[in-house]
């Protein structure tokens, strides 16, 4: 299946924990190095929607004060705006609009730091219905990223072992993470090397 027929798909479980594990990928640490996983209350929220809207308003309040990383000022912006966003009702509908659009956006993170870049509307969209991913491999990753994760969470939580099968999820989107952090620490680094010249 498509990542938009996944989406269209997924329950509110799925929607949640897919959203969240998008904008965690691509949120930059924070300057001081103080929390290196400031999303991470919210999964606790993603198998049932206890709690979900509190928890949302205190990560969002702890992001809003913190410092982030001030080479990837933009992409922190975008993620707090999109968390600022997320439905406070634990209901499909909403999720699945907020879901769409951080799919959306970790693609268009992912291939901002991708080489060769792949940031249009056309190659993005392309990639969600099921065509070929035309950019890098850090694109490509996240394309199956995602699509991964929200398999997982369709198989329903009895089949997926509930609590176990978010905890994968969380693995995966950790593993992306890891990734994505070590690509923006290398654009980083060469921004500020005499002469700008890049390393990535």
């Amino acid at each position: 299946m498509s990542l938009l027929e996944l989406i269209a798909d997924a329950d509110e479980r799925g929607l949640a924990a897919s959203g969240v594990a998008c904008l965690d990928r691509c949120l930059p640490p924070q300057e001081d190095g103080s929390d290196p996983e400031p999303l991470r209350p919210l999964w606790a929220s993603c198998e049932t929607g206890a709690e979900w809207a509190t928890r949302l308003d205190a990560v969002l309040a702890r992001l809003v004060g913190a410092d982030g990383d001030s080479g990837n000022a933009a992409t922190t912006a975008r993620v707090v705006t999109l968390l600022a966003a997320a439905p406070r009702d634990f209901a499909a509908a909403p999720l699945r609009a907020w879901a769409d659009a951080c799919s959306l956006l970790a693609l268009d993170v992912h291939g901002r730091f991708d080489f060769p870049s792949a940031t249009d509307a056309e190659t993005l969209n392309r990639c969600r219905v099921g065509g070929p991913v035309e950019g890098g491999p850090l694109l490509a990753g996240e394309v199956r990223r995602q699509a991964e994760i929200l398999e997982t969470l369709s198989e329903g939580p009895e089949t997926a072992g509930g609590a176990t099968g978010l905890r994968r999820v969380m693995d995966v989107s950790v593993e992306g993470r890891r990734v994505l952090r070590a690509v923006m620490s290398r654009r980083a680094r060469g921004r500020t090397r005499p002469g700008g010249a890049s390393l990535a």
